[in-house]
Protein backbone atom coordinates (compact mmCIF):
# COMPACT_ATOMS: atom_id res chain seq x y z
CA UNK A 1 0.00 0.00 0.00
CA UNK A 2 1.11 3.60 -0.51
CA UNK A 3 2.58 4.92 2.32
CA UNK A 4 0.48 7.97 2.15
CA UNK A 5 -2.46 5.96 2.06
CA UNK A 6 -1.50 4.57 5.05
CA UNK A 7 -0.81 7.90 6.79
CA UNK A 8 -4.71 8.90 5.79
CA UNK A 9 -5.73 5.47 7.01
CA UNK A 10 -4.10 5.81 10.64
CA UNK A 11 -5.70 9.32 11.40
CA UNK A 12 -9.24 8.25 9.81
CA UNK A 13 -9.37 5.53 12.27
CA UNK A 14 -8.17 7.61 15.31
CA UNK A 15 -4.86 8.65 15.17
CA UNK A 16 -3.21 6.07 17.44
CA UNK A 17 -1.57 3.28 16.17
CA UNK A 18 -1.24 -0.51 17.37
CA UNK A 19 1.53 -1.75 18.58
CA UNK A 20 0.89 -4.82 20.30
CA UNK A 21 -2.36 -6.72 20.33
CA UNK A 22 -4.88 -5.39 22.63
CA UNK A 23 -8.64 -5.64 23.15
CA UNK A 24 -10.24 -2.61 23.33
CA UNK A 25 -13.48 -0.85 22.42
CA UNK A 26 -12.99 2.95 22.34
CA UNK A 27 -15.56 5.51 21.68
CA UNK A 28 -15.14 6.96 18.37
CA UNK A 29 -16.14 10.01 16.29
CA UNK A 30 -15.34 11.72 13.24
CA UNK A 31 -13.11 14.87 12.58
CA UNK A 32 -11.47 13.60 15.50
CA UNK A 33 -8.75 16.69 14.75
CA UNK A 34 -10.81 18.97 16.99
CA UNK A 35 -9.67 17.51 20.10
CA UNK A 36 -6.29 17.73 19.18
CA UNK A 37 -4.37 20.28 22.02
CA UNK A 38 -2.87 23.10 20.08
CA UNK A 39 -0.06 24.31 22.33
CA UNK A 40 3.16 23.61 24.16
CA UNK A 41 1.80 24.89 27.29
CA UNK A 42 -0.53 22.59 28.02
CA UNK A 43 0.96 19.68 25.83
CA UNK A 44 3.58 19.75 28.58
CA UNK A 45 1.18 19.57 31.63
CA UNK A 46 -0.90 16.51 30.60
CA UNK A 47 -2.53 17.85 27.68
CA UNK A 48 -4.79 20.07 29.89
CA UNK A 49 -6.23 23.56 30.41
CA UNK A 50 -9.56 23.67 31.34
CA UNK A 51 -8.96 25.38 34.55
CA UNK A 52 -5.42 26.62 34.30
CA UNK A 53 -4.43 30.65 33.98
CA UNK A 54 -5.87 32.19 31.44
CA UNK A 55 -3.95 32.62 27.92
CA UNK A 56 -3.70 33.14 24.20
CA UNK A 57 -4.87 29.44 23.61
CA UNK A 58 -7.99 29.61 26.17
CA UNK A 59 -10.42 29.40 23.54
CA UNK A 60 -9.97 25.85 22.60
CA UNK A 61 -9.95 24.24 26.20
CA UNK A 62 -12.07 26.73 28.14
CA UNK A 63 -13.51 30.60 26.33
CA UNK A 64 -14.65 31.50 29.63
CA UNK A 65 -11.14 32.00 30.52
CA UNK A 66 -10.84 35.02 27.65
CA UNK A 67 -12.97 37.43 30.21
CA UNK A 68 -9.78 36.85 32.90
CA UNK A 69 -7.11 37.72 30.06
CA UNK A 70 -4.21 39.54 31.51
CA UNK A 71 -3.78 41.34 28.49
CA UNK A 72 -5.98 43.55 26.19
CA UNK A 73 -5.03 41.56 23.02
CA UNK A 74 -3.66 38.21 22.96
CA UNK A 75 -2.15 36.04 19.77
CA UNK A 76 -1.22 32.71 19.53
CA UNK A 77 0.69 30.84 16.77
CA UNK A 78 1.31 27.12 17.15
CA UNK A 79 2.63 24.18 15.10
CA UNK A 80 2.01 20.65 15.76
CA UNK A 81 4.43 18.19 13.65
CA UNK A 82 1.93 14.88 13.26
CA UNK A 83 2.86 11.21 12.86
CA UNK A 84 6.47 12.78 12.96
CA UNK A 85 8.01 9.15 12.89
CA UNK A 86 6.35 8.09 9.16
CA UNK A 87 6.40 11.43 7.63
CA UNK A 88 7.44 15.02 7.44
CA UNK A 89 4.60 16.87 5.71
CA UNK A 90 1.41 16.14 8.02
CA UNK A 91 1.34 18.54 10.50
CA UNK A 92 -1.46 20.84 12.67
CA UNK A 93 -1.27 24.56 12.67
CA UNK A 94 -3.48 27.04 14.97
CA UNK A 95 -3.64 30.65 14.71
CA UNK A 96 -5.94 32.31 18.03
CA UNK A 97 -6.36 35.58 19.03
CA UNK A 98 -8.18 37.22 21.97
CA UNK A 99 -9.55 40.54 23.41
CA UNK A 100 -10.66 41.82 26.35
CA UNK A 101 -13.38 44.62 25.90
CA UNK A 102 -12.97 45.55 29.39
CA UNK A 103 -13.41 44.73 32.72
CA UNK A 104 -16.14 42.17 32.33
CA UNK A 105 -15.89 40.67 28.60
CA UNK A 106 -13.59 39.45 26.05
CA UNK A 107 -13.83 37.41 22.49
CA UNK A 108 -11.87 35.36 20.92
CA UNK A 109 -11.21 33.84 17.46
CA UNK A 110 -9.26 30.74 16.44
CA UNK A 111 -8.40 28.72 13.03
CA UNK A 112 -7.37 25.31 12.80
CA UNK A 113 -5.58 23.89 10.27
CA UNK A 114 -4.46 20.03 9.86
CA UNK A 115 -2.89 19.44 6.57
CA UNK A 116 -2.79 15.05 5.54
CA UNK A 117 0.39 16.25 3.17
CA UNK A 118 0.68 15.69 -0.68
CA UNK A 119 -0.71 12.31 -1.71
CA UNK A 120 0.66 11.23 -5.33
CA UNK A 121 -2.19 9.14 -6.74
CA UNK A 122 -1.88 6.61 -9.74
CA UNK A 123 -4.21 4.04 -11.54
CA UNK A 124 -2.17 1.21 -11.17
CA UNK A 125 -0.16 1.48 -14.59
CA UNK A 126 3.41 1.62 -15.27
CA UNK A 127 5.51 3.22 -17.62
CA UNK A 128 8.38 1.60 -19.69
CA UNK A 129 11.12 2.26 -16.66
CA UNK A 130 8.50 0.00 -14.28
CA UNK A 131 7.30 3.60 -12.17
CA UNK A 132 3.99 4.02 -11.12
CA UNK A 133 2.23 6.47 -13.61
CA UNK A 134 0.93 9.52 -11.36
CA UNK A 135 -2.38 11.07 -12.05
CA UNK A 136 -2.49 13.75 -10.01
CA UNK A 137 -1.06 15.37 -6.52
CA UNK A 138 -3.95 15.37 -3.61
CA UNK A 139 -3.50 17.54 -0.53
CA UNK A 140 -6.55 16.40 1.89
CA UNK A 141 -7.06 18.69 4.66
CA UNK A 142 -9.04 19.48 7.11
CA UNK A 143 -10.14 23.00 9.38
CA UNK A 144 -11.90 24.87 11.70
CA UNK A 145 -13.13 28.26 12.51
CA UNK A 146 -14.05 28.99 15.85
CA UNK A 147 -15.27 32.07 17.35
CA UNK A 148 -16.27 32.79 21.05
CA UNK A 149 -17.75 35.61 23.60
CA UNK A 150 -16.53 35.63 27.20
CA UNK A 151 -18.60 37.49 29.99
CA UNK A 152 -18.07 37.80 33.72
CA UNK A 153 -21.23 37.34 35.94
CA UNK A 154 -19.14 38.39 38.77
CA UNK A 155 -15.95 38.88 40.29
CA UNK A 156 -14.78 35.43 40.40
CA UNK A 157 -16.63 33.43 38.11
CA UNK A 158 -17.23 33.64 33.97
CA UNK A 159 -19.22 31.88 31.48
CA UNK A 160 -18.30 31.30 27.62
CA UNK A 161 -20.12 30.61 24.18
CA UNK A 162 -18.81 29.58 21.02
CA UNK A 163 -19.48 28.37 17.80
CA UNK A 164 -17.34 26.58 14.76
CA UNK A 165 -17.62 26.00 11.42
CA UNK A 166 -15.87 22.38 10.35
CA UNK A 167 -14.85 21.51 7.16
CA UNK A 168 -13.25 18.55 6.41
CA UNK A 169 -12.09 17.58 2.98
CA UNK A 170 -9.99 14.26 2.96
CA UNK A 171 -11.48 12.56 -0.06
CA UNK A 172 -8.76 11.11 -2.73
CA UNK A 173 -10.42 12.22 -6.36
CA UNK A 174 -10.13 8.80 -7.23
CA UNK A 175 -12.94 6.83 -9.57
CA UNK A 176 -15.74 5.90 -7.03
CA UNK A 177 -14.44 7.63 -4.29
CA UNK A 178 -16.67 6.73 -1.43
CA UNK A 179 -15.59 9.61 1.03
CA UNK A 180 -17.66 13.12 1.14
CA UNK A 181 -16.86 16.69 1.96
CA UNK A 182 -17.58 17.35 5.47
CA UNK A 183 -19.77 21.34 6.00
CA UNK A 184 -20.97 21.40 9.34
CA UNK A 185 -20.94 23.53 12.49
CA UNK A 186 -21.06 23.32 16.80
CA UNK A 187 -20.84 24.71 19.61
CA UNK A 188 -19.34 25.31 23.12
CA UNK A 189 -20.55 25.91 26.82
CA UNK A 190 -18.39 26.75 29.46
CA UNK A 191 -17.81 28.37 32.53
CA UNK A 192 -14.44 29.23 34.63
CA UNK A 193 -14.06 30.08 38.34
CA UNK A 194 -10.91 32.06 39.77
CA UNK A 195 -11.04 32.47 43.91
CA UNK A 196 -9.30 35.58 45.15
CA UNK A 197 -6.01 34.93 46.33
CA UNK A 198 -5.91 34.04 49.74
CA UNK A 199 -3.36 33.52 52.78
CA UNK A 200 -2.68 29.69 54.08
CA UNK A 201 0.06 30.41 57.02
CA UNK A 202 3.45 30.21 55.16
CA UNK A 203 2.07 30.96 51.62
CA UNK A 204 -0.72 32.24 49.87
CA UNK A 205 -3.28 30.07 47.53
CA UNK A 206 -5.69 30.56 44.72
CA UNK A 207 -8.16 28.24 43.38
CA UNK A 208 -9.25 27.52 39.80
CA UNK A 209 -12.58 25.48 38.73
CA UNK A 210 -13.82 25.15 35.31
CA UNK A 211 -15.73 23.13 32.50
CA UNK A 212 -16.50 23.28 28.80
CA UNK A 213 -18.92 21.27 26.71
CA UNK A 214 -17.68 21.52 23.21
CA UNK A 215 -18.43 20.43 19.85
CA UNK A 216 -22.44 20.25 20.21
CA UNK A 217 -23.07 19.71 16.56
CA UNK A 218 -25.28 17.29 13.97
CA UNK A 219 -23.59 14.57 13.11
CA UNK A 220 -22.59 13.95 9.64
CA UNK A 221 -21.93 11.71 6.74
CA UNK A 222 -18.56 10.61 5.81
CA UNK A 223 -19.32 8.45 3.08
CA UNK A 224 -21.81 7.78 0.43
CA UNK A 225 -24.39 5.42 1.45
CA UNK A 226 -22.77 5.17 5.16
CA UNK A 227 -24.24 5.78 8.42
CA UNK A 228 -24.14 9.48 9.89
CA UNK A 229 -21.01 9.72 12.35
CA UNK A 230 -21.23 11.80 15.72
CA UNK A 231 -18.45 14.97 15.93
CA UNK A 232 -16.54 14.85 19.27
CA UNK A 233 -19.02 16.32 21.37
CA UNK A 234 -16.52 16.20 24.69
CA UNK A 235 -17.13 17.30 28.28
CA UNK A 236 -13.63 19.03 29.53
CA UNK A 237 -13.63 19.15 33.72
CA UNK A 238 -10.99 20.16 35.94
CA UNK A 239 -9.52 22.11 38.63
CA UNK A 240 -6.40 23.62 39.95
CA UNK A 241 -4.20 25.08 43.01
CA UNK A 242 -2.04 28.49 42.85
CA UNK A 243 0.75 27.84 45.55
CA UNK A 244 1.89 31.25 46.00
CA UNK A 245 5.01 31.25 47.67
CA UNK A 246 6.02 34.60 47.54
CA UNK A 247 6.39 37.15 44.62
CA UNK A 248 8.82 35.61 42.64
CA UNK A 249 8.03 31.71 43.06
CA UNK A 250 4.80 30.02 42.04
CA UNK A 251 3.93 26.28 41.94
CA UNK A 252 0.14 24.99 40.17
CA UNK A 253 -0.93 21.84 41.03
CA UNK A 254 -3.98 20.93 38.13
CA UNK A 255 -5.99 17.93 37.76
CA UNK A 256 -8.78 17.50 34.65
CA UNK A 257 -11.31 14.99 33.40
CA UNK A 258 -12.69 14.34 29.56
CA UNK A 259 -15.45 12.18 28.39
CA UNK A 260 -16.59 11.96 24.79
CA UNK A 261 -20.24 12.87 25.17
CA UNK A 262 -21.05 10.42 22.15
CA UNK A 263 -22.91 7.13 22.78
CA UNK A 264 -20.71 3.74 23.54
CA UNK A 265 -21.29 0.97 20.23
CA UNK A 266 -23.03 -1.42 21.06
CA UNK A 267 -22.07 -5.04 20.88
CA UNK A 268 -24.68 -6.40 18.04
CA UNK A 269 -25.43 -10.15 17.38
CA UNK A 270 -28.28 -11.81 15.77
CA UNK A 271 -30.11 -15.18 17.06
CA UNK A 272 -33.17 -16.42 16.23
CA UNK A 273 -35.03 -15.65 19.49
CA UNK A 274 -38.66 -17.16 18.65
CA UNK A 275 -38.06 -20.16 16.78
CA UNK A 276 -39.49 -18.60 13.16
CA UNK A 277 -36.26 -18.82 11.20
CA UNK A 278 -35.74 -15.06 11.32
CA UNK A 279 -32.39 -14.23 12.97
CA UNK A 280 -33.51 -11.28 15.10
CA UNK A 281 -30.90 -8.58 16.56
CA UNK A 282 -29.71 -8.24 19.79
CA UNK A 283 -27.84 -5.08 21.33
CA UNK A 284 -25.77 -5.57 24.07
CA UNK A 285 -25.75 -2.00 25.38
CA UNK A 286 -28.29 0.58 23.86
CA UNK A 287 -28.76 1.77 20.19
CA UNK A 288 -26.54 4.22 18.93
CA UNK A 289 -28.43 5.08 16.13
CA UNK A 290 -30.12 8.48 18.09
CA UNK A 291 -29.83 12.27 17.19
CA UNK A 292 -27.06 14.13 18.63
CA UNK A 293 -28.50 15.81 21.66
CA UNK A 294 -30.04 12.66 22.55
CA UNK A 295 -26.91 10.83 22.15
CA UNK A 296 -25.39 13.45 24.79
CA UNK A 297 -27.47 12.38 27.00
CA UNK A 298 -27.32 8.32 26.47
CA UNK A 299 -23.29 8.27 26.35
CA UNK A 300 -23.48 8.74 30.52
CA UNK A 301 -25.33 5.50 30.41
CA UNK A 302 -25.37 3.17 27.71
CA UNK A 303 -21.93 0.98 28.25
CA UNK A 304 -22.56 -2.78 27.91
CA UNK A 305 -20.09 -3.13 30.71
CA UNK A 306 -22.57 -1.55 32.77
CA UNK A 307 -21.87 1.83 35.30
CA UNK A 308 -18.12 0.68 35.73
CA UNK A 309 -17.34 0.53 31.71
CA UNK A 310 -19.17 4.15 32.07
CA UNK A 311 -16.20 5.27 34.39
CA UNK A 312 -13.40 3.50 32.16
CA UNK A 313 -14.50 6.42 29.02
CA UNK A 314 -13.33 9.09 31.59
CA UNK A 315 -9.70 10.06 30.60
CA UNK A 316 -7.76 11.76 33.29
CA UNK A 317 -4.59 13.94 33.55
CA UNK A 318 -2.35 15.79 36.08
CA UNK A 319 -0.43 18.25 35.35
CA UNK A 320 1.97 20.84 37.43
CA UNK A 321 3.73 24.31 36.52
CA UNK A 322 6.64 26.19 38.48
CA UNK A 323 6.81 30.23 37.84
CA UNK A 324 9.62 32.43 38.53
CA UNK A 325 9.52 35.59 38.58
CA UNK A 326 6.50 35.99 35.68
CA UNK A 327 9.47 34.83 33.09
CA UNK A 328 10.59 30.93 33.52
CA UNK A 329 8.14 28.10 33.58
CA UNK A 330 8.92 24.66 34.07
CA UNK A 331 6.00 22.14 33.51
CA UNK A 332 5.42 18.47 33.77
CA UNK A 333 2.13 16.26 33.34
CA UNK A 334 0.38 12.66 32.87
CA UNK A 335 -2.25 11.69 30.54
CA UNK A 336 -4.11 8.23 31.46
CA UNK A 337 -6.47 6.65 29.36
CA UNK A 338 -8.05 3.16 30.50
CA UNK A 339 -6.59 0.19 28.31
CA UNK A 340 -10.41 -1.03 27.32
CA UNK A 341 -10.98 2.82 25.78
CA UNK A 342 -7.79 3.21 23.59
CA UNK A 343 -4.86 3.07 26.32
CA UNK A 344 -3.14 6.28 25.83
CA UNK A 345 -1.07 6.68 28.49
CA UNK A 346 2.08 9.34 28.40
CA UNK A 347 4.41 11.59 30.40
CA UNK A 348 5.08 14.98 29.19
CA UNK A 349 7.53 17.87 29.72
CA UNK A 350 8.29 21.00 28.74
CA UNK A 351 9.60 24.68 29.70
CA UNK A 352 8.72 28.16 28.76
CA UNK A 353 10.53 31.79 28.56
CA UNK A 354 8.58 35.02 28.72
CA UNK A 355 10.55 37.98 26.94
CA UNK A 356 8.83 41.94 27.54
CA UNK A 357 5.64 40.81 25.47
CA UNK A 358 6.09 37.23 23.67
CA UNK A 359 6.34 34.07 25.40
CA UNK A 360 8.10 30.92 23.92
CA UNK A 361 6.80 27.24 25.33
CA UNK A 362 7.73 23.63 24.35
CA UNK A 363 6.83 20.55 25.11
CA UNK A 364 7.65 17.06 24.89
CA UNK A 365 5.69 13.62 25.08
CA UNK A 366 7.49 10.68 26.47
CA UNK A 367 4.89 7.04 25.63
CA UNK A 368 3.98 4.97 28.28
CA UNK A 369 1.51 3.00 26.50
CA UNK A 370 2.16 -0.31 24.20
CA UNK A 371 -0.39 2.31 21.78
CA UNK A 372 2.21 4.38 19.10
CA UNK A 373 1.31 8.13 20.12
CA UNK A 374 1.34 10.52 16.66
CA UNK A 375 3.96 13.14 18.75
CA UNK A 376 6.33 10.37 20.11
CA UNK A 377 9.85 11.97 19.66
CA UNK A 378 8.29 15.45 18.93
CA UNK A 379 9.43 18.58 20.41
CA UNK A 380 6.67 20.99 20.11
CA UNK A 381 6.96 24.82 20.11
CA UNK A 382 4.43 27.54 20.19
CA UNK A 383 4.43 31.16 20.48
CA UNK A 384 2.41 33.69 21.94
CA UNK A 385 2.01 37.74 22.12
CA UNK A 386 0.17 39.94 24.66
CA UNK A 387 0.00 42.76 24.48
CA UNK A 388 -2.10 46.52 24.53
CA UNK A 389 -3.69 47.26 28.54
CA UNK A 390 -2.95 45.10 31.45
CA UNK A 391 -5.78 44.06 33.55
CA UNK A 392 -5.24 42.68 37.22
CA UNK A 393 -7.28 39.77 37.84
CA UNK A 394 -4.20 38.08 39.33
Amino acid sequence: MNKSFLILALVLLGFPTLKAQVEYSPVTTSTPFLMIVPDSRGGAMGDIGVATSPDANSIFYNPAKLAFASHQFNVGINYVPWLRNITNDVFVSNLMLTNRLDEKSAWGVNLKYFSYGKIDTNNGEFDPSGDLISTGIEKPYEMAISGAYALKLSENFSMGVGMRYIHSDIAIRVDDSPIKKVNTVSVDVSGYFQSDEKNFGEFNGRYRGGFNISNIGPKVSLYDGGEDSFIPTNLRLGGGFDFILDDMNTITANVEFNKLLVPTPPIRDRKDLDGDGDRDEILEGKDDNVGFISGMFQSFGDAPGGFSEELKEFTWAVGTEYMYDHTLAIRAGYFNEHDLKGARKYFTLGAGFKFKNSTIDFSYLINSSAINNPLDNTLRFSLSLDFGDIYEDF
